[in-house]
């Protein structure tokens, strides 16, 4: 099974994706829309769903420091809503702490130029997210080493 894992942002949603057998995770696309149209990257995630076969989505939940849910959480709340309403497979929602600071850190240490960065690194955070979630699965499942 394929899953998928997103990183949603104000204007710009990270798209990871898995292998087919679902153990290597990559790095897809970013997807841009306008003035937070939501609606828009729902069905630009829908599209590649379908085209990938994915079988279960990997949200980010950006919480604060203090582990509380703030506007960037309701955002990634409703965006689960949405999906939810358009799709009938798994979501589930990933503590995304750090995980821009840290793509931001790992492109740094592979030497990628800032406006590449720029470019890429919500990808790179959904990739995180979708690791993370990889190895809760694989944990839960009784597979860890």
């Amino acid at each position: 099974m394929r899953y998928i894992g997103l990183d949603l942002g104000t204007k710009t949603c990270g798209v990871a994706l898995t292998d087919r057998t679902g153990t290597i995770s990559s790095f897809y696309k970013v997807i841009h829309f306008k003035n937070e149209d939501y609606l828009d990257a729902c069905n630009q995630v829908l599209e590649i769903i379908k085209e990938k076969n994915v079988g279960e989505i990997a949200l980010g939940l950006p919480k604060n420091m203090d582990s509380t849910l703030g506007f960037a959480a309701d955002r990634s709340m409703n965006f689960k809503h949405m999906l939810e309403e358009k799709v009938d497979i798994p979501i589930t929602l990933i503590d995304e702490r750090l995980s821009t600071v840290e793509a931001e850190n790992y492109l740094i240490d592979a030497d990628t130029r800032r406006e590449k960065r720029k470019k890429i690194i919500d990808g790179v955070a959904a990739t995180i997210i979708l690791d993370t979630f990889l190895k809760r699965k694989e944990n839960s499942n009784g597979f860890s080493n």
